[in-house]
């Protein structure tokens, strides 16, 4: 088979495997690397300079949390997010990586591709509503979803356009230039895993990486 071909299934693979299931989410891409540091009072992460306020990421914590008290499954889908903060946080850092990385590579999303795959989402079995779930399992609340949808869309055109290998490398690289700097409240960078690794203490062992979608 011709890399080319190769190249377009595995594209078209990619983009299936979008829809419903939403197991390409952020989270699951390991390629951040940096350093936790408390040198920033209020700031749960900063990026490039910009600072990640841990009233921002508390804004998106709650909403997710009062989505799952919503739903009929609140019990299990609170259980399954017990480590909400520290993989909403991974998520909107990854979320900011991927967004540089994709504008030096001349790559954007319109509101009309996001719209037309959440469109598409909705019309699997289990709906609107089945699709929220789907994502409230990953710790994500309704009204995030579309633009969770459309960072996950600009990652699957980047690798689509320098391939899988080239594209990672262009995001650990992007992640180096941007001095990403994490309050140790919410744990260090493991740049092996390119997740955040929990420590309350020096002393202490770092907890588990966060688990990745299934």
């Amino acid at each position: 088979m011709s890399r080319s071909l190769q190249s377009r299934r595995t594209a078209k693979s990619r983009r299936s495997a979008l829809t419903v299931s939403a197991v390409a989410l952020l989270g699951a891409t390991p390629f951040l690397t940096g350093c936790g540091s408390d040198a920033h009072p209020g700031a749960a992460a900063v990026v490039d300079g910009d600072r990640i306020t841990v009233s921002q990421l508390q804004s998106q914590v709650r909403d997710v949390r009062d989505a799952q008290r919503d739903s009929p499954q609140a019990q299990q889908l609170i259980e399954g997010s017990g480590r909400l903060s520290h993989d909403t946080l991974i998520r909107m850092i990854q979320a900011k990586v991927v967004e540089r990385a994709a504008k030096s590579n001349g790559i954007s999303v319109s509101r009309r591709d996001v719209q037309q795959e959440v469109k598409k989402a909705e019309n699997q079995p289990g709906g609107a509503e089945g699709l929220r779930t789907v994502f409230l399992r990953q710790g994500i609340a309704p009204e995030q979803i579309e633009e969770t949808i459309r960072v996950e869309l600009v990652r699957i055109k980047l690798m689509e356009k320098l391939g899988e290998e080239q594209a990672m490398a262009a995001l650990r690289s992007t992640s180096e230039r941007l001095g990403i700097d994490v309050n140790p409240r919410f744990g260090a960078w493991d740049s092996q895993q390119g997740l955040a690794v929990l420590v309350k203490d020096p002393w202490i062992k770092a907890g588990e990486p966060a688990k990745r979608p299934a």
